[in-house]
């Protein structure tokens, strides 16, 4: 029978084929091949006595993330609080960039909209001309309906810090889920980690998402620096304006990303972040 792998822990791996979930073990060449099942894994397995079965193939995948570990996402919800704790957004550039390189669709969701207070304004307009951007709250129901819409028949993950509600909002669009939720530390300012393990969970419209534990760090993928300026959607229809092939849009003259920037038609905050991270890059080059 067919199916995907939904959840494992403890040696077992929990697979939903037909509208059933069974338990499953693997055939023991696994050991041999030394292939990984992951989370998101389509698989082929032989079904036992009563709800277990025997995990015979791993079809192939169209992508893989390695944090959270989880196999053919169609779509990353990258999730980031309005406050509470406070977004980073280099944190955020750096998710935009390592989704863009396992090919996922992004949707930044900013949560706790609820708590706004006139501010951040500029945080959405960062981000709006760029990528999909929805705003939510799960005190007052705000954008969760346009959310569930999203989800709708995908495999998604939702990722980023801990405490920013990825929980809470999974609760408040499934209810009766129960997942575990935590507050934030006063002392340190961010969330506590609260989900422990990567689990894809059914949607009752079509669909699966997965709450993964979060992070508060994320190092920038293995990247070239002259490739860099591909994951900034926004400079794309500018590289080739630029007077020079291969043109790092830093100090060489006659750049048409740079005189964007200027006249105001690529953010500066953005532009800024593409700096740091092509100074980060490049720092790797000397060693």
């Amino acid at each position: 029978m067919p199916g995907v792998v939904v959840k494992a822990y403890g040696g077992y791996y929990y697979v939903r084929g037909c509208c059933e979930e069974w338990e499953c073990s693997l055939r023991g060449r696994f050991r041999h091949v030394k292939q990984q099942v992951l989370v998101g894994d389509r698989v082929e397995f032989v079904p036992r006595h009563g709800q277990a079965g025997v995990i015979e193939k791993v079809l192939p995948r169209s992508s893989v993330l390695r944090r959270p570990p989880v196999a053919n996402v169609e779509q990353a919800v990258i999730i980031f609080s309005v406050q509470n704790p406070e977004p980073n957004s280099g944190l955020l550039d750096r998710i935009l960039i390592y989704t863009a390189m396992n090919k996922i669709s992004p949707l930044i969701c900013f949560n706790k909209v609820d708590l706004l207070e006139g501010g951040r304004v500029e945080l959405f307009s960062r981000y709006r001309t760029v990528y999909p951007v929805i705003l939510t709250s799960t005190v007052t129901g705000e954008g969760l309906d346009k959310l569930q819409e999203m989800l709708r028949d995908k495999i998604s993950v939702f990722a980023g810090p801990s405490g920013v509600g990825k929980s809470t909002i999974l609760n408040a669009i499934l209810p009766g889920l129960g997942l575990k939720t935590g507050e934030i530390s006063e002392k340190l300012k961010r969330g506590k980690h609260t989900t422990r393990h990567v689990e894809l969970i059914p949607l009752p419209e079509g669909g699966l998402a997965a709450d993964t534990p979060g992070f508060s760090s994320l190092d920038l993928p293995d990247l070239k620096p002259e490739d860099l300026a591909g994951y900034f959607p926004e400079m794309e229809s500018y590289n080739e304006k630029c007077y020079f092939n291969g043109c790092f849009h830093d100090r060489e003259p006659g750049c048409a990303v740079k005189e964007a920037v200027e006249s105001g038609k690529i953010e500066g905050s953005r532009y800024r972040q593409y700096l740091e991270f092509l100074n980060e890059l490049k720092g790797r080059r000397r060693y």
